[in-house]
């Protein structure tokens, strides 16, 4: 199983945003600090404030913050949030090949990707948060 880009960046906006401490954070800014796309950081962002994880401040001065505290922020929901899907194979999305009837490979992989968003669930943005230093910036 592979994550998409957009779940990967969302976790990277909301461990940059957390490292802030409630400063305010411009999606150029996290753009930079990671060497991705803006334009795409744009979507992320969006979402992750549509869900609650993230608040917008508008303006001149505006930016982006965490919108809950780091140990509230699940990092299952947010791939919940940010996944399109959880299809592992064909049989999955409702698709259908010739051995469906008999096939146990759905309920192995099934019970893998139980596992793993299991795992992810354990597990918040308070595990996650770095040092300023490590994302080269003076400590506040």
């Amino acid at each position: 199983m592979r994550l998409t880009n957009f779940s990967d960046y969302a976790l990277r906006v909301l461990m940059y945003a957390a490292v802030r401490d409630g400063a305010l954070v411009t999606i150029e800014e996290t753009a930079d600090r990671y060497g991705i796309s803006r334009t795409h950081l744009m979507k992320v962002a969006n979402l992750l404030t549509r869900s609650g994880y993230l608040t917008a401040v508008r303006g001149r001065t505006g930016g982006l913050r965490l919108g809950k505290p780091p140990d509230k922020i699940g990092l299952g929901d947010v791939v919940r949030a940010t996944e399109p899907d959880f299809d592992l194979v064909e049989c999955f999305a409702g698709g259908r090949c010739r051995i469906t009837p008999n096939c146990r490979l759905r309920g192995v992989l099934g019970e893998a990707l139980a596992a793993f968003v299991s795992t992810l669930d354990r597990y918040t943005l308070a595990d996650l948060v770095l040092s300023p230093a490590d994302f080269g910036l003076e400590p506040a």
